[in-house]
């Protein structure tokens, strides 16, 4: 009797366990439906960029030296040559002194020897080699006026000191920028696209650009240029997109932007989610039936089907790679 009763009870469970398989396998996966609709689709490259003036330039000091002087013009005009900052010269200018006193010998020696060779006292050759030795010296003062000029940065251009950086007393060198001089408009957008979508790039196609400081603002642009060689170890490819005068952005910003490289109106559209390779699926209530489609434009969302799918159907969506034609389906609760 005991071994019955564990009979009847498996064959009980075993009931109880086909009828939740049935239930929940059985029957299908729960699906949504989604219907086409009609509406504008566009294909976007995606890119990230910062703004900055179309004509620029970096002042960085070409020796590593302290900082004794630097002038407070953020934002103000100026004018090709004019003095930004100066570093430490103490060390060339005493060089220059002693090169200098050289000079004044080299001088005396010059006519010392013209002298004597007047006189028969003399030899041309050694007054060749005195000329000679100030024509040295002086070459060599020139070249140490030149090093002290360059502990003078001067502005690149004309235009605006867009940005200081750096404090008098510092020790700077060939990697510090201390000032940043442009001409504050135009502006332009200097964007990295990846290489496998820069095929897709053009000039004039339009721009959509995103910053949190105007995401309540649509703020567009168009392609200008694209530069002929890519970057190997960044594998992408620099694109410049100016910007209007009247543009919200400002110097120095990061920007992303939707470059829209295709665009339809009125198109039958499916959620991008629906399509599995180049296939969809058609629930018609009870099953599912794979659906071999022609796409056109596929958007970020949504994507175009030209042939293949008519307005009616009902669409399911997501789908899954699992799913195969003719399985049992269930529609799931809105």
């Amino acid at each position: 009797m005991r071994v019955l009763r564990w009979i009847v009870f498996l064959l009980v469970l075993a009931a109880l366990a086909g009828g939740l398989w049935w239930r929940q396998i059985g029957r299908g996966p729960l699906v949504a439906v989604a219907p086409p609709t009609r509406g504008v689709v566009a294909e976007v490259v995606y890119a990230t960029g910062v703004v900055e003036p179309e004509r620029w330039a970096k002042v960085v000091p070409l020796n590593r030296k302290r900082v004794v002087d630097l002038c407070f013009c953020e934002s103000q005009t100026v004018a090709k040559g004019d003095v930004l900052a100066r570093l430490d010269d103490g060390e060339e200018r005493a060089q220059l002194a002693e090169l200098q006193a050289t000079r004044d010998k080299r001088s005396r020696d010059v006519e010392r020897a013209t002298s004597l060779a007047a006189r028969a006292a003399g030899t041309q050759t050694s007054v060749d080699q005195a000329q000679t030795a100030l024509a040295e010296i002086e070459a060599r003062i020139l070249a140490q006026k030149d090093r002290i000029d360059e502990l003078v940065l001067r502005a690149p251009m004309d235009g605006v000191v867009l940005r200081r950086d750096g404090q008098i007393g510092e020790i700077v060198g060939q990697t510090d920028v201390l000032f940043w001089v442009g001409q504050p408009k135009p502006l332009r957008i200097v964007a990295d696209v990846n290489e496998e979508d820069i095929l897709k790039v053009r000039p004039g196609q339009k721009a959509l650009l995103r910053n949190d400081a105007v995401a309540d603002r649509r703020v567009a642009a168009n392609v200008g240029e694209i530069t002929p060689k890519g970057d190997p170890q960044t594998k992408t490819f620099r694109v410049y997109l100016p910007l209007p005068d009247d543009t919200p952005l400002r110097i120095g910003m990061s920007v992303e932007a939707n470059i829209v490289v295709r665009e339809k109106e009125d198109a039958l559209l499916v959620p991008a989610d629906a399509l599995i390779g180049e296939a969809l699926f058609i629930f018609d209530g009870e099953r599912l039936s794979r659906r071999a489609v022609k796409t056109g434009v596929r958007g970020a969302r949504n994507v175009e089907i030209v042939d293949g799918l008519a307005e009616n159907d009902r669409v399911a969506a997501p789908a899954r790679a699992d799913w195969r034609d003719g399985m049992r389906a269930r529609l799931a609760a809105p």
